[in-house]
């Protein structure tokens, strides 16, 4: 196998899932992929090969047998793990690296060690991060394992962005600061964008609007993350699907004296029961829009605030980077919903940045998967675009690349 063709295996491992893809970071061809969903009850295993699809129901106590499940589907369905999709490496994502791991790390034992201490910052997923990379140890030792991090990304923030004004002690001792995550779309996204443009990435600065359940923006200068919408946590910045995004912090201690409420049913509400469906009663932007357009006033508004919010860091970030080049948007929101783009850059036109209606309307390629597409007007000050993210594909050319670095100049990685 050449350098080129290389295969890796990317593993997500959720709190009560597992995703999984086989795949060339060179070229982004998926050889194979699918889930266990849920862990620790009934699931449904999903395993598919180009245009095949191969489904069974399984009892998955944990993410170990999650594992075993999707070890036994390649077996039974292809492609052989300790054959033809022998992969390079293992790529898994790790929600949070803290101020350790400014890189995809391959794992040993003192990286795992660490990945685990860190789930401090981020309890519900570096835990089952964690255990994912351990079951694969076990069952796939003979692959090269390695950590890629969502926070990764935005290890270049300047100290004005990922500073909190709170106690130094807070900040020296239990780490409080501006993390920042989706960093393998936001790199993926900002690199696609430069192309798109036919222009070296070190010369083209980027806003990138990460819209989906979760949501982020990112303002990227020549490739360099120096400013994103979330921070300690994924809690905070734009409005999501569950999470409120931005709030004064006073309001959980108002909470706890008028209402009665403890710091962990506030942080559970707003985490779970805030953002989209916390105004409109549906989290899923697709119901909040059905809703406005049927005349539903809290929905209406529900839109509103997401976009201006969404507006608002775009402008913050304009003022970041001093210029901007372009603005994608990305992810489940951002690709799929003209109105959420136009009304979300709205008002910003003396600014340089204008939507065409006809191209923000028009379907997405539909052939295969949609490409990059331009949604501004030609010659617009700021190239407006869509891009699919595609983070699977990101882990997987940073594991090869960890992989390489550590194999030394000229060896390549395990074959």
């Amino acid at each position: 196998m050449t350098r080129s063709d290389r295969l890796v295996l990317v593993v997500n491992c959720g709190s009560s899932s597992l995703k999984y893809r086989l795949l060339q970071p060179g070229t982004g061809q998926v050889v194979a992929g699918g889930h266990v969903d849920p862990i620790g009850a009934a699931a449904v295993a999903v395993h598919r090969v180009g245009e095949d699809q191969f489904e069974r129901r399984l009892t998955a106590a944990d993410h170990a047998e999650a594992l075993d499940a999707m070890l036994a589907a390649f077996t039974e369905h292809g492609p052989d793990l300790a054959g033809a999709g022998t992969p390079a490496a293992v790529g898994h994502r790790v929600v949070h690296g803290g101020e350790r791991f400014t890189a995809a790390t391959i794992v040993d034992d003192e990286v795992l060690a660490a990945i685990e201490a860190l789930s401090a910052l981020a309890p519900l997923h570096n835990p089952a991060n964690a255990e994912g990379i351990r079951v694969a140890r076990a069952r796939l030792g003979h692959v090269p394992q390695v950590a890629v991090f969502d926070t990764a990304f935005h290890a270049t923030l300047p100290a004005a962005a990922a500073t909190y004004a709170v106690p130094k002690a807070w900040r020296a001792e239990h780490g409080v600061r501006r993390y920042g995550f989706h960093g393998t779309s936001h790199a993926y996204v900002s690199r696609q964008a430069a192309r798109f443009l036919d222009r070296p990435l070190e010369a083209v600065n980027t806003v990138v609007l990460h819209l989906g359940n979760g949501a982020s923006a990112c303002a990227v200068a020549g490739g360099r993350s120096i400013d994103t919408s979330m921070g300690m946590t994924p809690l905070a910045g734009l409005v999501m699907g569950t999470r409120s995004g931005d709030l004064d912090p006073a309001v959980p201690e108002y909470l706890e004296r008028v209402a009665g409420l403890d710091a962990g049913g506030v942080d559970d509400a707003l985490n779970h029961a805030s953002g989209l469906l916390g105004l409109a009663g549906a989290g899923d932007l697709r119901e909040v829009v059905a809703r406005a357009q049927g005349g539903d006033g809290d929905a209406e508004l529900a839109l509103d605030v997401y976009c201006y919010r969404i507006r608002g860091y775009v402008g913050a970030y304009l003022a970041a980077l001093g210029r901007i080049d372009a603005i994608a948007f990305t992810a489940g929101v951002g690709e799929n919903s003209a109105l959420v783009r136009a009304r979300s850059l709205a008002g910003l036109e003396r600014l340089g940045v204008l939507v065409d209606e006809g191209r923000n309307t028009e379907a997405p390629n539909v052939a295969g998967t949609p490409g990059p597409r331009r949604i501004s007007p030609d010659g617009a000050p700021v190239a407006v675009l869509v891009i699919p993210t595609d983070e699977e594909r990101e882990i997987a050319a940073q594991t090869l690349a960890a992989v390489d670095a550590t194999a030394g100049p000229g060896q390549g990685a395990p074959r």
